[in-house]
Formats: C-alpha cells, sequence, structure tokens
C-alpha cells in the first residue's frame, strides 16, 4: 500500500538509495510526512511511535557525524526565521512519539537531505542512510536559550539492521537446511549481506563509468563491460572505522586498490596521487592528478587519514 509508514527497514530500499525530493521518499514508505523532520506512525497497541527522521538542515542544535547524530525535537521554532523562539517540550506529538520509539527500543529510518550541507548530505536531493537506535535523550538548553528535547542516535551494525525479503529466504532456507542435517543447537548461520555495501561502491563506479580515478585505466571484460573496485580510502572495520558513504569512496581499478589499500600510493592536499616509491626521484608536479566528479565530495580528512597513517606504520617499520 503507498505510502503505508512502519518501524525498521523498508523491503526493496537500501542504505545509500537516492531520491529526488520528499515526495519521493514518501512514495518509498520510508517517511510520512513530505516537511516535519520526525515521521509518525501508530504501534500495534495504537500508540503512535517515531519511525523515520530527515536531517535536512533543522535546527541549530543539531549535531551529524556520519554513524551518529545528534537530534533537536520538534516545536518552537520560527519558521520564516528558522530560530528558536520557545521551549520545546515532551507533550509535542512526535517528541512524545520519537521519546516512545526510544522508550519501546525501536529504531528509526534516517533520510538525510542536500540542505543539511554536511560532508554526509547528498549534494541534491535525499539519501536513505539506513537505521539508527535512539540511544539516550535529554532536556537542554539550547544555542538559543530556550529549553530543547534532544536525541542522540547511533547507527545500526549491519549485523542488526533489518532483513530484507530476499535474505529472509536465504535465512530461512539455511535454517531449513539446519534441520534436515541436525546441527547441534549451538551452529551459527551467518549470512554476509554483501548488497549492502554495495550500493554505495555501485553508485561511485557508475559515476565515473568504471574508469580508475588515480591511472584513468577502464578495464573492459569480454562481455565489453566495464570492471572496476570501490575502495574505501579509511577503511572499514573496527581499527579504521571508516564509514560506507560515497565520500569515503573511490572508483579504482584492481591495481590501484591494492595499492592504495597497502600505502603504496597516497593522496597528496593538491589531490596528485603519489607513487612512494617514485616520490624520492620524481618531481611532485609530474604525479598525476586523481579524477574527480564534480558530483562526487571526496572527503579531504578521509584522505589525510590514509596518508597520516601509512606514513606512521611505514616509518615505525
Amino acid at each position: 500500500m503507498a505510502n503505508e509508514t512502519f518501524v525498521g527497514h523498508v523491503d526493496g530500499v537500501l542504505p545509500g538509495d537516492r531520491f529526488e525530493d520528499r515526495e519521493a521518499v514518501k512514495a518509498a514508505n520510508l517517511h510520512s510526512d513530505n516537511q516535519a523532520g520526525i515521521s509518525t506512525s501508530k504501534d500495534t497497541d495504537g500508540c503512535w511511535v517515531a519511525n523515520a527522521i530527515a536531517l535536512n538542515g533543522g535546527y541549530e542544535d543539531d549535531e551529524d557525524h556520519g554513524d551518529w547524530i545528534r537530534y533537536t525535537g520538534a516545536g518552537g521554532r520560527d519558521q520564516s526565521r528558522k530560530n528558536q523562539v520557545a521551549d520545546q517540550d515532551w507533550d509535542h506529538r512526535t517528541n512524545a512519539a520519537l521519546k516512545r520509539s526510544y522508550d519501546r527500543g525501536y529504531p528509526v529510518r534516517i533520510i538525510r537531505g542536500h540542505k543539511a550541507k554536511t560532508k554526509y548530505s547528498p549534494k541534491s536531493g535525499y539519501s536513505y542512510d539506513g537505521l539508527y537506535a535512539i540511544t539516550d535523550l535529554r532536556m537542554v538548553s539550547g544555542k538559543s536559550g530556550w529549553q530543547i528535547c534532544q536525541f542522540d542516535l547511533h547507527r545500526l551494525a549491519d549485523v542488526r539492521e533489518e532483513l530484507t525479503d530476499v535474505e529472509r529466504k536465504v535465512e530461512a532456507a539455511l535454517a531449513d537446511f539446519t534441520d534436515q542435517e541436525k546441527f547441534p543447537e549451538t551452529r551459527i548461520t551467518t549470512v554476509q549481506r554483501i548488497v549492502r555495501d554495495s550500493c554505495v561502491v555501485r553508485r561511485v563506479k557508475e559515476l565515473y563509468g568504471h574508469q580508475c580515478q588515480m591511472c584513468g585505466t577502464r578495464l573492459v571484460g569480454g562481455d565489453g563491460q566495464g570492471y572496476s573496485e570501490g575502495a574505501h580510502i579509511r577503511p572499514l572495520g573496527k581499527l579504521h572505522r571508516g564509514p560506507d558513504i560515497e565520500q569515503n569512496v573511490l572508483c579504482l581499478c584492481a591495481n590501484c586498490h591494492v595499492r592504495l589499500d597497502k600505502g603504496a600510493l597516497y593522496i597528496a592536499d593538491d589531490w596528485r596521487v603519489i607513487d612512494r616509491a617514485a616520490a624520492a626521484v620524481q618531481p611532485h608536479d609530474e604525479f598525476p592528478e586523481l579524477i574527480r566528479s564534480p558530483r562526487h565530495n571526496i572527503g579531504t580528512d578521509y584522505i589525510q587519514y590514509h596518508r597520516e597513517w601509512w606514513d606512521e606504520q611505514l616509518s615505525s617499520s
């Protein structure tokens, strides 16, 4: 049913998917409203709960750190001047719904809009960025001196994201197989959900038509299709905690991907791609510049992290 909003993951929509406007976001069942920040729906007991938040340059006290967000509730704002003119309270319908989702342990979908103008925001339109847990809430004095309802949200780990229809079928099939083989109950079956991580990478690869941003090579297979790899500048995982967002992904050929991951190549502040082995004898201005699309907002802090981390590793080896 169109515009049927509910708590959790929406089948057919993956983190990183883009939408032209709020109407398209609503049509995808991600958010119940075309303007409000907080989306609500009725729980099984008839109480209103929050199911999504649209971040689009709202309140001055909002903070967006990628995998965690500090969000200001609704109310007390002069819509024409975009500033706080009164206190907020927990009785406001959407604040109460978001608080109820916190009390019930419900995650909310995060949609980022281009007006937020953070490094995690799309340059145009809106992006769906996955499920976030509401980890804390409080009433505090905001920057304008008015009392505001403040919420902390942290992105769920991939293994805790809701399963899509396809993933549920795979999980069920594996469970049936486990039962048939009579494996011990302590045996754990894991579904590796590569599709979630491929959405961001796929868009970056399509943006460059599979041309390597470092060497300019475009590999073509026997079927005539281009081949490239998505390389995370700041690696994913517990050690580096790099985000799976477009600002942290490059479109590279397999060779440059490996060399970047091993620290043999790095990107200088002027966007030149530096070969460490050749840097001692080759003038800096002779190294090629990274190929960049105006639609690809590459994070300079991720580039700096990669360069400095490898500088440290190689200097200590």
